[in-house]
């Protein structure tokens, strides 16, 4: 799918030192051909080498890979943007995952998706302020999800980091916006990207059907740029969905809560079916679903990237 540069502000973008983190697939790559594409100058971010290097050639971006949610990280990668770039203008604080389940995640993992989905914008922020408010200017983009908005059934962990990653862009926008710091939270549901894919049929239902593309990501992103939004929803009905949760929480959380019935009431129905094909075929009813499918590994386990 082409990205739609017609409506954008190019006097904002065009010329831009810009730095995309986790931008070798999905969302990150997507934003960072829409941003080259409206004339932006490129440092691409991604633990992969080989993506990284490859979506620059692309673009013709710089690549820089490596981690983006550390401290030493972070660090190195703003370092050698300034580097190549000169100034960064945009920082699309990208990179994210999804991992963890309920209550019985183990800590590491929490720590983990604390660590890339909260603190890489922390620390991002941090190195960047300085000299953006010396400046008088500066945008930083956070992808969050609607799951910052709203929540990811099936995943407490994704859910709970991203809601605080939403914040912390709030904070920033409140706090420095009179001192010319711009920021801009990407809140999609269902993309169609490999997190979407690897979520299991459960977390399918759910998101499936409404999921967009990539590119859709970074349309809403370009023409948020040029209108200066805050919230960038690139599924527009979640605004509606975002005002029910603050106008009539009950109802929502009743809403959600019906939502999760269904999506247990589709992991029994795939592991009965599963352990009847398993005994049919080769006795292997207890290694069917019940221990590797939709229940285990889908969206009950790492949900989906919204």
């Amino acid at each position: 799918m082409a990205i739609d540069t017609g409506s954008v502000d190019r006097g904002r973008v065009r010329g831009a030192g810009v730095v995309v983190t986790g931008a070798g697939a999905g969302i990150g790559r997507a934003l960072a051909r829409g941003l080259a594409a409206a004339g932006a100058r490129v440092v691409v971010n991604d633990l992969d080498a080989g993506a990284a290097a490859a979506v620059a050639d692309e673009v013709g971006g710089y690549p820089v890979p490596g981690d983006a949610a550390s401290e030493e990280g972070v660090h190195a990668l703003i370092t050698a943007a300034r580097e190549h770039l000169g100034e960064i203008d945009i920082y699309c604080s990208n990179a994210g995952i999804a991992a963890g389940a309920g209550p019985d995640t183990p800590d590491p993992v929490w720590q983990q998706a604390w660590e890339v989905n909260v603190l890489a914008h922390v620390r991002a922020s941090r190195e960047l302020l300085p000299a953006w408010l010396e400046r008088g200017r500066g945008c930083l983009v956070v992808t969050a999800s609607a799951a910052g908005l709203l929540t990811m059934l099936g995943s407490a962990t994704y859910s709970v980091t991203k809601h605080a990653a939403e914040s912390y862009a709030e904070w920033l926008a409140a706090t420095y916006g009179h001192r010319g710091l711009v920021v801009h939270c990407i809140c999609p549901q269902g993309v169609r990207t490999n997190m979407l894919a690897q979520s299991g049929r459960a977390g399918q239902v759910v998101l499936q059907d409404a999921a967009i593309e990539p590119e859709q990501v970074a349309d809403a992103l370009l023409a948020g740029l040029a209108s200066g939004e805050f919230l960038i929803l690139p599924h527009p009905e979640v605004r509606g969905y975002y005002q029910l949760r603050a106008s009539d929480t009950d109802k929502w959380l009743r809403g959600m809560n019906r939502m999760q019935q269904r999506i247990e009431e589709v992991e029994r129905t795939l592991q009965t079916e599963a352990g009847q094909t398993g005994a049919g075929q080769t006795g292997a009813g207890q290694t069917g679903a019940g221990q590797t499918g939709a229940g285990q590994t889908g969206a009950g386990q790492t949900g989906a990237r919204q």
